[in-house]
């Protein structure tokens, strides 16, 4: 049995949504125990006999059926986002600044990113070959290139972006 977070794209944004309660139930419903939502934000941490991959391609199935939307997630093992955190070298707390991580399924895409990031001289990390790091400005995270970028019809169903504190809030729960 692994211990995963499941990370939601497009959730309580832009008309879809999900309430925590609806949510953590209908992940009852998959081949997995101990599910928690986090946040309001689409993150769930459970627990199943399941590869990552599997839990994936059943938790976008579910969301697709149970929620109508076009449904995409990123599934991480409890080590990998141990491993994530642990090597991200930006403080999950600036008076200035906001510290991201945007999260891939796909490490293709992590490559394009990485690229475009340091092409328009943005500062940013890899993590992994599942996360990339990132920071913005206070208020000016909707206007950054970087947001723009992961919001690209194709890289968008391989991605998702999520704060710091919140990834670590998610690994608290993961912890518990």
């Amino acid at each position: 049995m692994a211990r995963y977070a499941v990370f939601l794209r497009g959730v309580n944004i832009g008309g879809i949504t999900i309430r925590s309660a609806e949510l953590r139930q209908a992940f009852e419903s998959l081949p997995v125990s101990g599910v928690k939502t986090l946040l309001a934000s689409g993150n769930v941490v459970c627990t199943s006999g399941l590869t990552a991959d599997e839990l994936k391609s059943n938790s976008e199935q579910l969301l697709r059926e149970r929620f109508g939307y076009d449904a995409w997630v990123v599934v991480l093992e409890f080590r990998t986002l141990e491993g994530i955190v642990a090597q991200c070298s930006f403080p999950p707390d600036d008076p200035a600044r906001h510290t991201y991580l945007t999260l891939f399924s796909d490490p293709a895409a992590l490559d394009e990113m990485l690229e475009f990031a340091r092409s328009a001289g943005e500062p940013c990390q890899a993590l992994d070959s599942t996360a990339l790091a990132w920071q913005a400005p206070k208020g000016g995270t909707l206007d950054s290139p970087l947001n723009a970028f992961s919001n690209r019809a194709r890289i968008r169903s391989t991605t998702t972006t999520r704060n710091l504190r919140t990834v670590l809030k998610v690994l608290a729960a993961l912890r518990e």
